[in-house]
């Protein structure tokens, strides 16, 4: 690939698969995180309470959303994360803070920022701590919003089934992933990209050969779409994608791609970085936070609202002592 052919990708795309100053992952499609909202659900809770969509467009407006919903509900979960590990990382990133240091985990002022809403909303009730990804409890109205890959558009539906078997009709809306008041509009990056191995100049040639064909703007934009993911190349995401968003049929799938769009606009791609220790720090971090917190949730249904001041200490620090050397 030449330099002018890279130019037409989104950097931050080129910039994850990058090793060593190499490309050797090219983007092929992409995804992000996006809020999943069951419109439905909302629009009752709304009616009687006053909340407002708007709310969720920050980490401090979707908690106390949630506390809110927790309250009004009988104490039923109003949000679900996919990967709570992203929601620090990126989030303590867009404050200007760094999440990692050389030997894990930083644990700066921005971390307990960003922990407050977020362990309070699960202490209260409003947080999903449970396992498995996000898409499981929206389908099943255990909450009634998620964070989760924009890929997993593919398993939602616009059918709920509750516990006791009754189905409803619902609308699912895509909304751009919540940032925090005043923290820079940055976005977790996902997505599958295709990795080439050494051959005979030949079988490498009809490779290139084939990988720019396949990720011709309009080609691209067309598997992308198909797919709930995003086009890869600045062409297909700001001239092509528009003009698809007309054809697709499916309202779900509309407003996943209006929602793509925006954040294209607004916000800028996180490249993760590239570490040895990166899955470990991932595995632990989700494990531990969800049951320091499931363990405070028990406490706090136990000795009531006084606890919750203590609990939001205690659950913070033992989820940073339990990175101590």
């Amino acid at each position: 690939f030449t330099d002018e052919e890279l130019a037409g990708y989104l950097p931050e795309f080129l910039a994850e698969g990058t090793v060593h100053d190499r490309l050797v992952i090219l983007p092929l499609a992409k995804s992000t995180e996006i809020l999943f909202v069951n419109k439905t659900a909302f629009d009752r809770f709304a009616a009687e309470t006053g909340a407002s969509l708007d709310e969720l467009a920050t980490w401090e407006g979707l908690y106390a959303v949630a506390e809110q919903y927790a309250d009004w509900s009988g104490g039923k979960c109003f949000f679900a994360h996919d990967y709570h590990f992203n929601y620090f990382q990126v989030g303590v990133e867009s404050l200007g803070e760094r999440f990692f240091d050389e030997d894990g985990l930083a644990f700066g002022p921005k971390f307990a920022y960003a922990w407050a809403p977020y362990a309070r909303a699960a202490l209260t009730g409003g947080l999903w701590l449970g396992s498995g990804y996000a898409t499981e409890p929206l389908r099943t109205g255990d909450v009634i919003a998620a964070v989760a890959s924009s890929a997993s558009v593919l398993y939602y539906s616009d059918v709920v089934t509750y516990e006791d078997n009754r189905t409803e009709q619902v609308e699912i809306l895509s909304l751009p992933c919540p940032v925090f008041a005043g923290g820079e509009k940055l976005v977790m990056q996902r997505g599958a990209g295709l990795c080439v191995v050494k051959s005979t100049p030949e079988r490498e040639k009809a490779c290139m050969t084939f990988l720019k064909w396949l990720n011709e703007p309009e080609r691209n934009v067309d598997l992308a779409t198909a797919l709930g993911y995003m086009p890869v190349t600045k062409a297909g995401f700001d001239r092509l994608l528009p003009a698809a968003i007309e054809t697709l049929e499916d309202p779900m799938y509309v407003s996943l791609y209006e929602a793509f769009l925006q954040t294209r606009q607004e916000y800028t791609f996180y490249v993760p970085p590239q570490r040895e220790d990166y899955l470990s720090l991932e595995t632990r971090f989700e494990k531990t936070a969800r049951l320091r917190l499931t363990a405070g949730r028990a406490q706090y249904l136990e000795q009531g609202a006084d606890a919750l001041a203590p609990l939001l200490r205690t659950t913070l620090a033992e989820v940073q002592g339990s990175y101590d050397k």
